[in-house]
């Protein structure tokens, strides 16, 4: 928008989703760009569960990021049901993000998508060479060449979320792939995610921590009430926190309560900033059998 209030001829807005396998960073680069955490982050699979939109402001246009679970080969109802919501998202999108990570080959997995990415033609196509900031330099350039021969780009970037490199360099490539548009999310938007839902995902962020094995992939968290407190400047917030075996329960809590209270402060530390004020949060943990399996259990967590 011009300072006169006219809409600019040349704005652009539009929509980008980043797709990759597993841990290749797409999260930390949604919140690179966005400049503000939108997406948990961690390095377990499959973090991301939901299309997670965050909103990039620029001076000649704006980035509506929709960052979307990786696309794998799915085990569980709940598996079969993301890799659906990512071929739903990448068909409306207007450019789509492939990206490989600068430190390691591309394997079996990355040619398998850069395969689907013919699935849909509509969206232009950006190579992003990820992880910079640990790879050498000859990995780098041999990444570079190798995603180079993949199929014709629409443009190649090579960044490093963590640190910031080539952050803006991306932004300014997005929105030139962008169509001309009028602004879709007013100035101060960040993101269109429900603050239940990002607390709910900032308290599956911190139980993630140090979990292995199955673990990661058996936990979900459902906000069950939030209480403004008239009082004082406090927010209650009840959650649950489920996994699919007794076992499993046992891990989450840890030895008299320990893991649970650590989870507790570690999420507690990312919501008040959110929320503005103090948070009491009550976590309990429960155990849902087989609840990635269960089309009920799924429509109750919101998939």
């Amino acid at each position: 928008m011009s300072d006169d209030g006219v809409a600019d001829p040349q704005y652009r807005a539009g929509f980008v989703s980043f797709i990759g396998r597993p841990n290749v960073g797409k999260s930390t680069l949604t919140n690179a760009l966005v400049g503000e955490k939108i997406a948990i982050t961690s390095d377990k699979p499959q973090t991301t569960r939901r299309a997670i939109r965050g909103i990039v402001h620029r001076q000649d246009g704006q980035i509506i990021v929709v960052d979307t679970p990786g696309i794998h080969r799915p085990r569980t109802l709940l598996g079969e049901r993301l890799n659906a919501l990512v071929k739903s998202i990448l068909g409306d999108v207007d450019v789509i993000g492939f990206c490989v990570p600068a430190n390691e080959k591309l394997g079996p997995g990355d040619r398998f998508i850069n395969d689907e990415l013919s699935l849909f033609p509509r969206a232009k196509k950006v190579a992003i060479v990820t992880k910079m900031d640990v790879a050498s330099r000859t990995q780098a350039i041999t990444q570079l060449a190798a995603v180079g021969e993949m199929r014709e780009w629409d443009a190649v970037i090579p960044l490093s979320a963590v640190t910031g490199e080539q952050i803006d360099i991306l932004a300014a490539e997005l929105v030139k792939l962008m169509p001309v548009s009028p602004q879709l999310y007013p100035d101060e938007s960040v993101t269109d995610e429900l603050t239940d839902d990002r607390i709910a995902e900032f308290i599956r962020e911190a139980a993630l921590e140090g979990v292995r094995d199955e673990l990661p992939h058996s936990i979900a968290v459902s906000i069950e009430e939030t209480i403004e407190r008239e009082d004082k400047p406090l927010l209650e917030i009840y959650a649950n926190i489920y996994v699919e075996r007794d076992s499993q329960k046992g891990i989450i809590i840890g030895h008299q309560g320990s893991r649970l209270r650590n989870v507790g402060r570690v999420a507690r530390a990312q919501i008040e900033p959110l929320v503005g004020k103090k948070v009491y949060l009550s976590l309990r943990v429960k155990v849902a059998k087989e609840w990635q399996r269960d089309p009920k259990m799924l429509r109750r967590l919101g998939f």
